[in-house]
Parts: structure tokens; sequence; C-alpha cells
């Protein structure tokens, strides 16, 4: 048996496949990505297995381009040899609100509840909760679960989530929430298994083009950058992070509508607005002009204010980890940070920083560093699919029984 985990997105698609061994999820023995889903777009699947990998377009029956990927998908897992059967899908769905503090078995319920919270998250949460109607379409046999990104910050204490704000707000549910959950939860797990500063204060650092900072005490998330959505905090590829909301007022006086605000927001501002020529972080560092300095330079800064922040919620650090695309690829970017926060005791090594590659978790301070460096490529499909099985499979401690797992596997 195996979990599926999905990540649907506007345009894309991502999954692995995790094979359940003695209840145990394992690495994934799949994994891939279909491209070019928007409407208009012409599918494309990548894919890897036992090594190899390939590529291919994504046509066939389907309504839609996303229902043809599912059913190129399906084709797929039932074509290779040696795949386990599928138990279940395991969802990421960035938003959860107050409503779901843990992993949940979807129903129609559900999906009606987190619908509600779309414009909380507006570039991630329909195309999640999208992704999900249509793998239960798909594969109506299979359970589907949708694992959430808040959930990792739901027990922030009340000081570090709620703001400044009148009551009859706060208590509509107008607070920090927090995201990439999943990601710190798979950080963390991590950290714990390699290092006993792992149970102390850590700093993990999701650097991606959506990019948050966590600050955790004995493995749980005390303070993060990112609130009530998934805009506040570190600058980000497309996305302002932290703004005066003296600006929104300005903007709003000036004529602009919440369209084109939001627009602004979340597609418009980050390091594409600042640069002007890309989000891409190693498109910026390849570009070295001006401007690809500028945009580099604040996203740095950011890095570094708020990480003094996390550290005095912490009263100290002992662990920082970096993750995500940039965190874990941009060797400039993480000697940067360090060299900046030097005062609080940390030191990098410079070789084990240039050579933090691949899959693995890689400690890169030196011998004399106070502060424990590491760098941990995140496996969010992998904490999706241990959530999934963590609700559905058979147990000794009066869960499901296997009759009804196994009946889901149809």
């Amino acid at each position: 048996m195996a979990i599926l985990s999905v990540n649907a997105g506007s345009s894309s698609l991502k999954f692995s496949l995790h094979p359940l061994i003695g209840g145990q999820v394992q690495p994934s023995v799949l994994s891939g990505c279909i491209e070019g889903l928007e409407p208009g777009g012409q599918p494309e699947m990548g894919w890897t297995f036992a090594g190899a990998a390939r590529r291919q377009a994504v046509s066939g029956p389907g309504e839609t381009p996303f229902l043809q990927a599912l059913e190129r998908l399906r084709a797929l897992l039932s074509d290779l040899e040696g795949a386990p059967a599928i138990a279940a899908v395991a969802h990421r769905v960035v938003h959860g609100g107050e409503d779901f503090q843990d992993s949940v078995l979807v129903t129609d319920a559900v999906l009606e509840r987190l619908a509600l919270l779309n414009s909380l998250a507006p570039l991630h949460q329909p195309h999640n909760l999208a992704g999900i109607r249509s793998f239960r379409q798909a594969f109506p046999a299979l359970p589907q679960v949708a694992c959430f990104d808040t959930a990792f910050h739901a027990g922030l204490p009340e000081v570090a989530s709620a703001f400044a704000l009148p009551s009859t707000l706060t208590g509509q549910g107008v607070r920090r929430y927090g995201f990439h959950g999943l990601s710190y939860h798979y950080l963390m797990d991590t950290l714990l298994e390699r290092t006993p500063r792992a149970r102390g204060r850590v700093l993990m650092a999701h650097l991606g083009n959506g990019a948050s900072l966590c600050a955790a005490r004995g493995g749980r998330s005390v303070a993060t950058t990112m609130g009530f959505s998934a805009l506040d905090g570190l600058m980000m590829g497309t996305r302002s992070g932290t703004l005066d909301a003296g600006v929104l007022l300005y903007l709003m006086e000036q004529g602009w509508d919440h369209d084109r605000i939001q627009k602004l927001l979340y597609k418009q501002s980050g390091l594409l607005g600042v640069s002007g020529i890309s989000a891409d972080m190693r498109r910026l560092r390849a570009d070295g002009s001006v401007a690809a300095r500028r945009a580099i330079d604040q996203f740095t800064y950011r890095v570094v204010r708020e990480a003094g922040a996390m550290a005095a919620c912490m009263e100290g650090l002992d662990l920082l980890a970096f993750s995500g695309g940039i965190g874990e690829n941009d060797a400039a970017l993480r000697a940067e940070v360090c060299e900046r926060l030097g005062w609080m005791g940390v030191r990098m090594d410079a070789a084990r920083n240039a050579q933090a590659r691949g899959d693995a978790a890689h400690a890169i301070h030196a011998p004399d560093s106070a502060v424990e460096v590491w760098v941990v490529p995140t496996d969010e499909g992998r904490v999706a699919a241990r959530e999934a099985a963590r609700l559905l499979h058979p147990r000794d401690d009066g869960g499901p029984e296997a009759g009804a797992w196994a009946g889901n596997m149809q």
C-alpha cells in the first residue's frame, strides 16, 4: 500500500507516491509534476521512478486539462511495474482557518467550510480545493485527506497570534495563523533525529517563491512571520511581505479597487516588483544589474531583520535551518545571512556551505559556532502522507479497523 501526496496549484500538479511499510511512511518511489494545466495550456508530465526520469505530453479524455492530467496520472500509476497500490490521497491545503487545526478526511461539508477561506490565500486555496474535487471525481473509491499548512502553528501563544485589533474582529478569527506548516513539520522532525539542539531554540527559514520564518521551542511553533494571510512577513518572489497598512489606504484614496490591490500584493511585488526583472533568485544572481542586486539585498535584509525578531521571541538561538528552493540552493544567501547574524554567535563553515547539495540534511556551521546551522531539503509530500496514514492506517490503539482501510483501496 502507499499514500499518494498531491499539491494542486493554478497551473501545475505536484505528486509523490509514498509506500507504507509496517505502518511507516517511506520516502517516495515516484515523484513528478504535471505543468501547463491553465486554460489553453499544453499539459506535460515529468516524473521519476526507479531512478529513471521521463517526460511526455498529456492528452486524452477529460472535460478540463486538470481532469485529463488525472486520467494520465491514473494510467501511469497502473502501468508502472512494481508501484504499490494507492490507499489514500493526501492533499496539501494552505489554509485551515480556526475550524481545522489538524488533518481531516474530506467531505462535502469540509470543502464548503474550506472554500470560505479562499480570500485569505487566493494564490493557493481555490486551486488546492479544485484539486481535491477533481481527485474525488477521478478516484471516487479512495479516501481524500486534507493536510493544512496552518496546523503546525495552531498552538501559537495568544500573544503571538493576536493582532492589536478590537475583540469584535479577533473573535471572528482575524488573527495570525502562519503557513508553510508541512515544511516546518518535516524540518523539525528531521532536525530532532539529527541533533539534540533541535529540542532548544530553533529558527527555521523556508525561503522560496513563498518565504517565511518560524521560531520553535521544544519542537513547537512559538512565532512565525506569516500571518492572517500568506502575504505577511518576508519579501517573496512576487508578494510584498509586511507592508504599512497606510499604503493600502493611500492606494484606495487613489481609486485602486480590491482586485487591483490584490494583484499588486500577490503577483507584482517582491523580487519581481523590486527588480523589474524576475521573481527567480537564480535569474537575478545571473543578471548582475543594479536592479537585480537591489532586490537581492532587500530580500536578504528582510530575512536578517525578521530573524532577529524571532530570536528575541525565543530569548536566544541554538539552531538555524535553511530550506525551500532558495534556502536549499543559494549558498551566497546563506553565507550573507549567517555573517549578519554573527553577533548571535553564528559561524558558518564556507566549504561545508558550498558543498551542501542533494537530498540529505547538511550541517554547515563552523566548529566554534555557538549556533548550529543546517540545510534541510524539505519534503512536504512525505509529511502529508504521514498525516493520511495517521488518520487511516489500522492501529492497535483504537484506530480504524484493517477492513475499513483496505476497503477503500479499490
